[in-house]
């Protein structure tokens, strides 16, 4: 499995190259390169005015370096991310989706209901603990290790703070 490089938020802009301030709003991204996701952070001003073409995003704000570190993004955006990555089908995505799918069991927005086999692949059955929707993933049977670098990959990303899924 490969290991994605993630860059660490810069407080600067991407495109523009601007100071972001402390206090100071901005976009979070997540792009697709040819190495896998990578973050990339966007002024306010260029954003409005030219609207990237991103993988998904967050506006949030940069926070002062002495303020202790809080999540960035909330459980609805994680759902989110996991959502858009359900018709991918590339296996670094697939397995990426996965270990989403055990960090929302873990927050309880998923909750597990079934497995089946389908062409080979074990797909679990998930109930949306929100609207009690169903939704499928491949479990792509990580192994611990594997699932421990995807977990610290998706913090680093998001920039989150998030328990080990297992």
């Amino acid at each position: 499995m490969d290991e994605w490089v993630i860059d660490k938020p810069l407080g600067k802009c991407a495109a523009t190259g601007k100071q972001i301030e402390p206090g100071e709003e901005y976009y979070a991204t997540l792009v697709e390169t040819e190495q896998g996701f990578a973050r990339r952070d966007f002024c306010t001003d260029y954003w409005n005015q030219n609207k990237p073409r991103v993988f998904c995003y967050w506006k949030t704000r940069l926070p002062s370096p002495d303020q202790k570190k809080h999540l960035f993004i909330d459980d609805d955006m994680l759902m989110a991310f996991f959502e858009r990555l359900a018709t991918e089908t590339e296996q670094e995505k697939v397995n990426f989706r996965f270990v989403l799918a055990l960090v929302l069991m873990r927050r309880r927005r998923l909750k597990y209901d079934s497995s089946k086999n389908e062409e080979g692949k074990d797909i679990w059955r998930l109930r949306k603990t929100s609207t009690h929707d169903f939704v499928e993933v491949v479990n792509p049977n990580l192994d611990e290790s594997q699932v421990a670098q995807l977990t610290s990959q998706i913090g680093q990303i998001l920039q989150v703070e998030l328990e080990e899924a297992k």
